[in-house]
């Protein structure tokens, strides 16, 4: 699975919205959106504080 993938599973597990993410992360809902439809992908900062937030490594967030 991609990080896109991975990313949109998290938020949907954890029962959070693009929006609340966004906030939390200080990004667009828009940033978020295009993340999880491979559009874009985060910093390595950002990926340090999704991980953060869903508690989680950077392995194990980007794992495929």
């Amino acid at each position: 699975m991609a990080l896109k993938d991975n990313l949109k599973l998290l938020r949907l597990e954890k029962g959070v919205g693009q929006k609340d993410l966004a906030e939390t992360l200080n990004v667009s809902v828009k940033t978020v959106s295009h993340w999880e439809t491979g559009y874009t992908e985060p910093s390595i900062q950002q990926l340090i504080q999704i991980a953060e937030y869903f508690e989680l490594t950077l392995d194990e967030l980007v794992k495929d």
